[in-house]
Protein backbone atom coordinates (compact mmCIF):
# COMPACT_ATOMS: atom_id res chain seq x y z
CA UNK A 1 0.00 0.00 0.00
CA UNK A 2 1.46 3.36 -0.74
CA UNK A 3 1.94 6.32 1.21
CA UNK A 4 -0.94 8.28 0.06
CA UNK A 5 -3.39 5.15 0.46
CA UNK A 6 -2.17 5.22 3.85
CA UNK A 7 -2.30 8.83 5.40
CA UNK A 8 -5.51 9.58 6.68
CA UNK A 9 -7.02 12.87 5.35
CA UNK A 10 -10.13 12.92 7.15
CA UNK A 11 -8.73 12.76 10.50
CA UNK A 12 -6.34 15.22 9.69
CA UNK A 13 -8.96 17.51 8.41
CA UNK A 14 -10.50 17.30 11.19
CA UNK A 15 -7.70 17.72 13.40
CA UNK A 16 -7.43 21.22 11.69
CA UNK A 17 -10.67 21.89 12.50
CA UNK A 18 -9.73 21.64 16.29
CA UNK A 19 -6.72 24.04 15.55
CA UNK A 20 -4.15 21.71 15.43
CA UNK A 21 -0.98 23.15 13.29
CA UNK A 22 1.14 19.75 13.07
CA UNK A 23 -2.39 18.61 11.09
CA UNK A 24 -1.98 21.32 8.65
CA UNK A 25 1.85 20.71 8.65
CA UNK A 26 1.50 16.75 7.98
CA UNK A 27 -1.12 17.70 4.96
CA UNK A 28 1.76 19.95 3.36
CA UNK A 29 4.44 17.40 4.28
CA UNK A 30 2.08 14.82 2.08
CA UNK A 31 0.93 16.81 -0.77
CA UNK A 32 2.48 19.81 -1.16
CA UNK A 33 4.50 18.67 -4.04
CA UNK A 34 1.55 17.18 -5.94
CA UNK A 35 -0.79 20.42 -5.04
CA UNK A 36 2.07 22.95 -6.49
CA UNK A 37 2.05 20.48 -10.03
CA UNK A 38 -2.08 21.51 -9.86
CA UNK A 39 -1.38 25.16 -9.02
CA UNK A 40 1.36 25.27 -11.87
CA UNK A 41 -0.34 23.67 -14.27
CA UNK A 42 -3.39 26.21 -14.07
CA UNK A 43 -1.34 29.21 -13.88
CA UNK A 44 1.80 28.53 -15.42
CA UNK A 45 4.34 30.00 -13.53
CA UNK A 46 6.29 28.95 -10.27
CA UNK A 47 6.20 32.08 -8.44
CA UNK A 48 1.94 32.37 -8.54
CA UNK A 49 1.94 28.92 -7.92
CA UNK A 50 3.84 29.06 -5.05
CA UNK A 51 1.72 31.99 -3.66
CA UNK A 52 -1.55 30.10 -4.88
CA UNK A 53 -0.65 27.05 -2.21
CA UNK A 54 -0.03 29.17 0.10
CA UNK A 55 -3.11 31.03 -0.06
CA UNK A 56 -5.23 27.47 -0.90
CA UNK A 57 -3.72 26.43 2.53
CA UNK A 58 -4.54 29.11 4.31
CA UNK A 59 -8.13 28.58 3.53
CA UNK A 60 -7.54 25.35 4.02
CA UNK A 61 -6.60 25.90 7.54
CA UNK A 62 -9.33 28.05 7.64
CA UNK A 63 -12.41 26.33 6.25
CA UNK A 64 -11.23 22.71 7.94
CA UNK A 65 -14.42 22.80 9.69
CA UNK A 66 -16.54 22.88 6.61
CA UNK A 67 -15.27 19.64 5.50
CA UNK A 68 -18.04 16.95 5.27
CA UNK A 69 -16.49 13.69 4.87
CA UNK A 70 -20.55 12.07 3.83
CA UNK A 71 -19.67 14.34 0.92
CA UNK A 72 -16.43 13.29 -0.26
CA UNK A 73 -13.06 12.53 0.24
CA UNK A 74 -10.64 14.44 2.26
CA UNK A 75 -7.84 14.27 -0.46
CA UNK A 76 -10.27 15.45 -3.24
CA UNK A 77 -11.60 18.99 -0.98
CA UNK A 78 -7.95 19.70 -0.04
CA UNK A 79 -7.04 19.45 -4.06
CA UNK A 80 -10.28 21.08 -4.93
CA UNK A 81 -9.33 23.97 -2.61
CA UNK A 82 -5.64 24.40 -4.32
CA UNK A 83 -7.79 24.21 -7.42
CA UNK A 84 -10.30 26.51 -7.00
CA UNK A 85 -7.32 29.05 -5.57
CA UNK A 86 -5.66 28.60 -8.81
CA UNK A 87 -8.56 29.11 -11.17
CA UNK A 88 -9.86 32.20 -9.09
CA UNK A 89 -6.30 33.81 -9.82
CA UNK A 90 -6.27 33.06 -13.47
CA UNK A 91 -10.29 34.20 -13.57
CA UNK A 92 -9.14 37.57 -11.83
CA UNK A 93 -8.14 38.35 -14.61
CA UNK A 94 -4.46 38.77 -12.66
CA UNK A 95 -2.93 36.16 -14.76
CA UNK A 96 -3.51 35.13 -18.38
CA UNK A 97 -3.26 31.20 -18.98
CA UNK A 98 -3.92 29.59 -22.41
CA UNK A 99 -4.86 26.02 -21.85
CA UNK A 100 -3.32 22.98 -23.70
CA UNK A 101 -6.37 21.06 -25.83
CA UNK A 102 -5.57 17.51 -24.54
CA UNK A 103 -5.76 16.50 -20.93
CA UNK A 104 -2.58 14.35 -21.79
CA UNK A 105 -0.66 17.94 -22.44
CA UNK A 106 -1.15 18.93 -19.87
CA UNK A 107 -0.10 16.00 -17.06
CA UNK A 108 3.67 16.44 -18.63
CA UNK A 109 6.81 15.52 -17.56
CA UNK A 110 7.19 18.34 -15.36
CA UNK A 111 4.84 17.91 -13.62
CA UNK A 112 4.88 13.94 -13.43
CA UNK A 113 8.51 15.04 -11.86
CA UNK A 114 6.85 17.24 -8.75
CA UNK A 115 6.21 13.74 -7.23
CA UNK A 116 7.60 12.84 -4.54
CA UNK A 117 9.51 9.43 -5.43
CA UNK A 118 10.66 7.22 -8.51
CA UNK A 119 7.14 4.86 -6.78
CA UNK A 120 5.08 7.55 -6.38
CA UNK A 121 5.81 8.72 -10.03
CA UNK A 122 4.89 5.00 -11.23
CA UNK A 123 1.73 4.97 -9.53
CA UNK A 124 1.05 8.49 -10.83
CA UNK A 125 1.49 7.10 -14.43
CA UNK A 126 -0.31 4.38 -13.98
CA UNK A 127 -3.34 6.56 -12.93
CA UNK A 128 -3.19 8.76 -14.97
CA UNK A 129 -3.09 5.72 -17.75
CA UNK A 130 -6.49 4.51 -16.29
CA UNK A 131 -7.81 7.92 -16.32
CA UNK A 132 -7.06 8.33 -19.95
CA UNK A 133 -8.00 4.51 -20.60
CA UNK A 134 -11.26 5.72 -18.61
CA UNK A 135 -11.98 8.67 -20.42
CA UNK A 136 -11.77 7.50 -24.14
CA UNK A 137 -13.94 5.45 -22.68
CA UNK A 138 -16.82 7.93 -22.43
CA UNK A 139 -19.14 9.40 -25.33
CA UNK A 140 -17.90 12.79 -27.09
CA UNK A 141 -20.04 14.89 -24.80
CA UNK A 142 -19.34 13.38 -21.70
CA UNK A 143 -15.60 13.42 -22.10
CA UNK A 144 -15.80 16.89 -23.33
CA UNK A 145 -17.65 18.44 -20.45
CA UNK A 146 -15.80 17.21 -17.81
CA UNK A 147 -12.53 18.10 -19.53
CA UNK A 148 -13.43 21.58 -20.40
CA UNK A 149 -14.88 21.68 -16.73
CA UNK A 150 -11.33 20.14 -15.06
CA UNK A 151 -8.97 20.93 -17.26
CA UNK A 152 -10.08 24.62 -18.81
CA UNK A 153 -11.69 25.31 -15.90
CA UNK A 154 -15.14 26.41 -17.38
CA UNK A 155 -18.30 26.94 -15.83
CA UNK A 156 -21.64 24.92 -16.88
CA UNK A 157 -22.60 27.64 -18.76
CA UNK A 158 -19.39 28.31 -20.65
CA UNK A 159 -19.25 24.31 -21.60
CA UNK A 160 -22.49 24.78 -22.86
CA UNK A 161 -21.57 27.56 -25.19
CA UNK A 162 -18.30 25.92 -26.43
CA UNK A 163 -20.75 22.73 -27.04
CA UNK A 164 -24.06 24.40 -28.41
CA UNK A 165 -25.85 21.76 -25.66
CA UNK A 166 -28.40 23.31 -23.39
CA UNK A 167 -27.18 23.75 -19.83
CA UNK A 168 -29.00 20.94 -18.33
CA UNK A 169 -26.99 18.41 -20.74
CA UNK A 170 -23.91 19.53 -20.02
CA UNK A 171 -24.61 19.26 -16.05
CA UNK A 172 -25.69 15.41 -16.44
CA UNK A 173 -23.24 14.79 -19.13
CA UNK A 174 -20.81 16.30 -15.66
CA UNK A 175 -22.37 14.30 -13.60
CA UNK A 176 -23.06 11.10 -15.78
CA UNK A 177 -19.26 10.96 -17.04
CA UNK A 178 -17.63 11.92 -13.68
CA UNK A 179 -20.09 8.40 -11.84
CA UNK A 180 -18.87 6.75 -14.72
CA UNK A 181 -15.02 7.71 -14.38
CA UNK A 182 -15.51 6.91 -10.35
CA UNK A 183 -16.96 3.23 -11.75
CA UNK A 184 -13.99 3.23 -14.31
CA UNK A 185 -11.20 4.08 -12.00
CA UNK A 186 -12.54 1.85 -8.90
Amino acid sequence: MNAVAEFDYEAALAACARGDQLALRRIYDQDSRRLLGVALRIVRHRQIAEEVLHDAFLNIWTRAASFDPARGAGRGWIYSVVRNQALSLVRSGEREVAVEDSMLEELDAGTLGLAGGLDETIALRQDIGRLHDCLVGLDAGKRNSILYAYIDGCSHSEIAERLQSPLGTVKAWIKRGLSALRECMG
